[in-house]
């Protein structure tokens, strides 16, 4: 499909899988998923002009490295097809497009905007990951930089780990790099980013705190640009579920992988969560060797 064609119609299901079954939606549910979709973080929507200068110090080239090492290690499907789901602005799609066929998905049009002026000759497509359809299979599915810390309900974690799954092809990598654990989550850390230019200058200043088992982070942002002036917004989010890492892996287990964490990820103090689709109908729910 061309990243810029139609997107095919299709009917929006009433009912979620929830790890082996078919649960119903209620109508609260379902409006809580299409606001969810359009609620999105400020970063990902006013800021996200800015996002990749809030950034500016990450090491998407020695992630991708990174990325790449388990991927020969673990896969098994013998292709070289990667979907990134929750792509952002691309830039881990920008090195990974020289040795494989890349593809992204993200839920922000602001974001893939940036995404399609970045990388013109890859295919995106604007979707939510809890009930992603592009009917075709890959040899890697990632989510990464803590993506399913934006969802709120287990369900949506879940669906998302299980669209990931129908998404590979079998012998197929999944790569998360999940949220907080709650054994590390610091209740009170203070965190600020900046990025200084002579034209641009960048603040966010966040404070976080628990609210039973959700994160809640509160952030403050400046935004100074010459000629233009100073802006000031701040957001709430406390949608974040601080799940331990077996629960996770259970749950992609239950999605018809075979899991294991690693306690090396791409930041410290994650880890990443990685899945192999069996060759057969279904997992043996075994530990990767």
């Amino acid at each position: 499909m061309s990243p810029t064609g139609p997107r095919p119609q299709r009917r929006r299901s009433t009912t979620r899988r929830v790890g082996k079954q078919t649960v119903e939606l209620g109508e609260a549910q379902r409006m809580e998923s299409r606001a969810r979709t359009v609620g999105l973080p400020l970063m990902f929507q006013k800021l996200a002009p800015y996002y990749d200068l809030f950034v500016a110090g990450k090491d998407y080239a020695g992630e991708c490295r990174r990325l790449e090492a388990l991927v020969r290690k673990y896969c098994r499907s013998g292709g070289r097809s990667w979907l990134d789901v929750a792509c952002g602005t691309g830039r881990h799609l920008e090195f990974l497009q020289k040795a494989y066929t890349v593809v992204g998905v993200d839920v922000s049009p602001s974001m893939l905007r940036i995404a399609r002026r970045r990388l013109p000759g890859v295919e995106f497509h604007r979707a939510d990951a809890r009930d992603l359809q592009l009917r075709r299979t890959f040899d890697v599915a990632t989510c990464l930089f803590g993506t399913i810390g934006h969802l709120g309900r287990e369900w949506e974690i879940r669906a998302v780990f299980e669209r990931m799954a129908d998404h590979l092809k079998p012998g197929g990598v999944a790569i998360v790099e999940p949220w907080i654990d709650p054994d590390n989550f610091r209740p009170g850390f203070i965190h600020l980013m900046s990025y200084d230019s002579p034209d641009t200058k960048l603040v966010r200043l966040s404070y976080s705190t628990r609210r039973g088992a959700h994160s809640v982070i509160r952030s403050h942002y400046l935004v100074g640009e010459r000629g233009i002036g100073i802006r000031h917004l701040e957001e709430t989010d406390g949608t974040g579920l601080l799940i331990p890492r077996d629960r996770l892996l259970e749950w992609i287990r239950e999605a018809g992988l075979t899991a294991r964490f690693l306690k090396r990820g791409l930041r410290p103090g994650t880890g990443l969560l990685v899945g192999v689709k069996p060759f057969g109908k279904s997992a043996s729910g075994r530990a990767l060797g």
